[in-house]
């Protein structure tokens, strides 16, 4: 059995915290080591009378969406007059009343098998869980999104640097993103959208990857050198993630936000 529990992240998606990482503004300066340990929620306040709405993606719960959105279970089921412990269905619509904060929800969990992170773009100018979720199960891939987390960039209304936990994540299983060195079955996959190809992620997705890259590593205990860019896996056939994602700068940060004991290889 699996126990999760939850990081977060400001900006999105599952699980009960009991740690937590600020979200940074694009241009800010990076976390120290002690903050990626230590650091508390931050919370953006909204206008009170501000009420947004919600697509949901798949497998996301009442729960969930309380946490990330800053409002008790009772609010959002009377707010869409949900029975208590109603599923909900993906690409359903939900008001989300008068929401205090909006957060990025990292759910982790007791597994030895992550031992490599791989990056991903999908090569699409726009994107969202739903959506890939659709273009990978027409690709044959029978229980859909093959990441496990999606970093969104703004489009099809969700948020810039909006990051969502997809179902296989959320059920521990393997993914379906890197078949080269066995990676699906060893290694958390990580999709942004976007071709980076064509132009370069946002700094807001750049700033989500980062903290997210160093909370699973740090609660995996994955070495730096085990966080991969889809074409560097050897074996693999590809250009993924793109010709203009910023490798070196992305190694350099995420240097800065993790702790040298993760830096390590496992022993």
């Amino acid at each position: 059995m699996l126990k999760g529990t939850a990081l977060l992240l400001l900006q999105g998606c599952s699980g009960l915290a009991n740690r937590t990482l600020d979200y940074l503004p694009p241009h800010a300066h990076l976390p120290s080591r002690r903050a990626i340990e230590t650091a508390a929620a931050v919370q953006t306040d909204l206008p009170k009378e501000t009420c947004v709405t919600h697509e949901v993606a798949p497998m996301e719960t009442v729960p969930r969406l309380a946490q990330m959105y800053g409002v008790t279970e009772r609010e959002l089921t009377e707010a869409n007059r949900l029975k208590p412990g109603e599923a909900l269905q993906p690409g359903q619509k939900l008001i989300i009343p008068h929401p205090a904060r909006y957060k990025n929800i990292v759910p982790v969990y007791e597994n030895d098998r992550w031992q490599y992170i791989v990056i991903h773009h999908t090569a699409g100018k726009t994107g969202k869980a739903l959506l890939v979720d659709r273009i990978h199960r027409e690709r044959g891939f029978d229980e859909g999104l093959g990441y496990h987390f999606l970093v969104d960039n703004g489009s099809l209304g969700k948020g810039d640097g909006q990051l969502e936990a997809a179902p296989r994540w959320i059920r521990q299983d393997e993914g379906a993103h890197c078949k080269a060195s066995n990676m699906n079955v060893r290694s958390i996959g990580i999709g942004l959208v976007g071709n980076f190809n064509d132009q370069k992620p946002s700094a807001a997705q750049m700033n989500t990857l980062i903290q997210l890259v160093a909370l699973l590593a740090i609660h995996y205990q994955i070495p730096a050198c085990n966080v991969l860019g889809h074409c560097m896996v050897p074996g693999a056939k590809t250009d993924c993630p793109g010709h203009r994602f910023p490798w070196q700068r992305f190694q350099l940060s995420l240097q800065q936000v993790m702790p040298a004991s993760s830096m390590l290889a496992r022993s």
